[in-house]
């Protein structure tokens, strides 16, 4: 129960009106530049990096993994609509994307894409969120052995 006790937790700090504002800016100023073509979320974060100096430091991972998701996206429209890829991730979206934008139905496209990425996101968090305390038990079990020092006279 402590694990769902630390989720609770952070859901509770995470969910704050503070938060939830930065999380909404960084998602709406990472979209903005992720469409920019050749500037995916890494070169999105370390410009906007700055920024987080100010700001406490919960905060300024909310922002900034706000920043990584709505660049995610913006790389996405610009291959529906452009059909230039912004990053690899938004290779594979050229091939459908932008032949559904093509036939007058990039509207639909971009749903899909705004809509499929939290969903995704959510199931491989969902899937993954025990793994890093059983890592952290496991990897102190395996405790290195002391070198014994020899001399050599």
């Amino acid at each position: 129960m402590d694990i769902l006790s630390n989720l609770a937790t952070g859901f509770a700090v995470a969910l704050t009106p503070t938060n939830l504002l930065y999380c909404l800016l960084g998602s709406f100023i990472g979209t903005a530049i992720g469409v920019l073509p050749g500037l995916g979320p890494p070169a999105t974060i370390a410009l906007l990096l700055p920024v987080t100096y100010g700001i406490p430091a919960t905060s300024a991972v909310i922002l900034l993994a706000g920043i990584f998701y709505g660049a995610m996206y913006g790389g996405s429209t610009t291959s529906i609509l452009l059909n230039i890829p912004g990053e690899a991730a938004s290779v594979v979206t050229c091939l459908d994307g932008y032949q559904m934008a093509r036939q007058g139905r990039a509207g639909a496209a971009l749903a899909i894409s705004a809509f499929g990425s939290p969903g995704r996101s959510a199931s491989s968090g969902s899937c993954f969120w025990p793994l890093p305390s059983r890592l952290s038990r496991s990897s102190s079990a395996l405790r290195r052995t002391p070198r014994s020092s020899s001399s050599g006279s």
